[in-house]
């Protein structure tokens, strides 16, 4: 299992991921999802199409990740908070 700092680690590990590579991924992390077979059944349908319910999947697994291990998002460099100041 991957281990995440900052939810913004979440976000690049789930970016490149397909829908397979998505399933076997997410699997060791026993997040509460819609369950493969109904998204299978979705798309097979062609209720839904294959890259909108993962860009949904991939949502739903990063909340669920960042609430389960309290991540939180990475510092502001410090530059930036200075140009923010003024």
């Amino acid at each position: 299992m991957k281990k995440f700092k900052y939810v913004e680690d979440i976000d690049d590990w789930l970016e490149p991921m397909d829908y397979q590579g998505f399933w076997v991924a997410v699997a060791p992390y026993d997040l509460v999802l819609q369950t493969r077979e109904h998204c299978d059944r979705e798309i097979a349908a062609d209720n839904s199409e294959t890259e909108i319910i993962l860009k949904v999947l991939k949502h739903m697994a990063q909340m669920e990740l960042t609430a389960k291990l309290g991540l939180k998002r990475r510092e502001v460099t410090p530059w930036l908070k200075l140009v923010e100041t003024h």
